[in-house]
């Protein structure tokens, strides 16, 4: 004679709960309390056929003790809004921070603006004025990239400090590169000086690209899963997953930049700055259509039908 394995608690508890929930809209809540009650249920139904109860009656009167399921389901802890999450979770800047930062914007920011009337003549301004105050400029917004990135937030954890001071570096150095090289234009001072702050910015696009190509997650646990649908985990991308392909593409990224600043070079010796700044162009593009071969591929595609692939051709050799 068969024997069916019995459900814990009987099927008499099971039944009942079905019935008790049967009227009530299925939600998200509604189910989750069903599965707590259901094994509070078998437990207090266990003991009170452990005390000589029937099933059939220990079943009944556990799910007479319950009381109204609809109380209990008001009683439930709503979920709480994405706004709710945020503001339970909201980090304020540190008051030295904030400080630092207004003092340091207003004086890059005053530095630009002088900088800017004193190369159009408004006030007499020296090359090494112009030069002083490129530079007070690159140096400032470049330490407040650098110390912002270094700052937590209410969605992402503060980035390592070397990190966020070579993000500071890359960003000062496209800076410089931009300033200086508009202070010499208007200070009208040999082109051929104007190599060094576009080496300047070509290194700070480099290391900018490098260090976007390696940077790993850093958004909190709370922000990516409000962040994605229910039930679904966080991909990531390429470069987060595979750290090889990121270190290959600041490399790639590396050997495009220096290739189009000597190229550049090249193109200024034959022909002047009317052309020089095409190899700066295609270089970008360049870099572009790397970065999307890189991220979006048909590398999954392979990863995924890699041993198909391979046993086709091993199939088809034979």
């Amino acid at each position: 004679m068969n024997t069916q394995p019995s459900r814990p608690g009987g099927t008499a508890v099971h039944r009942l709960l079905d019935e008790l929930f049967a009227e009530l809209p299925t939600t998200p809540d509604a189910l989750d309390l069903k599965e707590e009650i259901r094994a509070n249920l078998v437990a207090r139904a266990s003991e009170l056929e452990a005390q000589g109860a029937s099933p059939e009656s220990a079943a009944r009167t556990a799910v007479d003790e319950l009381g109204d399921v609809r109380e209990l389901l008001a009683d439930a802890p709503a979920e709480r809004t994405t706004a709710e999450v945020a503001a339970a979770n909201r980090v304020r800047h540190r008051p030295g921070f904030v400080v630092r930062t207004v003092l340091i914007a207003i004086a890059s920011g005053l530095s630009l603006v002088a900088l800017w009337f004193g190369s159009w003549d408004v006030f007499p301004l020296s090359l090494g004025g112009a030069l002083t105050l490129a530079g007070v400029a690159s140096v400032g917004l470049g330490f407040i990239i650098g110390d912002a990135l270094h700052q937590e937030t209410s969605v992402h954890h503060p980035m390592p400090a070397r990190r966020s001071l070579l993000f500071g570096l890359a960003g000062g150095l496209v800076i410089a590169g931009i300033t200086l090289g508009f202070a010499l234009l208007t200070q009208a001072i040999d082109p051929t000086w104007l190599i060094a702050p576009a080496a300047a910015a070509i290194a700070g696009i480099a290391l900018f690209s490098y260090l976007g190509a390696t940077q790993t997650n850093r958004t909190k646990a709370w922000a990516l899963e409000r962040s994605r649908p229910q039930g679904e985990s966080y991909p990531g991308d390429r470069f987060e997953k595979d750290p090889k392909a990121a270190a290959r593409f600041g490399i790639y990224t590396m050997m495009i930049w220096v290739s189009a600043f000597l190229v550049s070079i090249v193109v200024y010796s034959l022909t002047g700055w009317q052309w020089a700044w095409v190899p700066y162009v295609v270089g970008f593009l360049g870099m572009m259509l790397l970065l999307t071969r890189m991220l979006f591929g048909d590398h999954e595609e392979r990863t995924v039908r890699g041993p198909e692939a391979r046993s086709d051709r091993e199939g088809g050799a034979r």
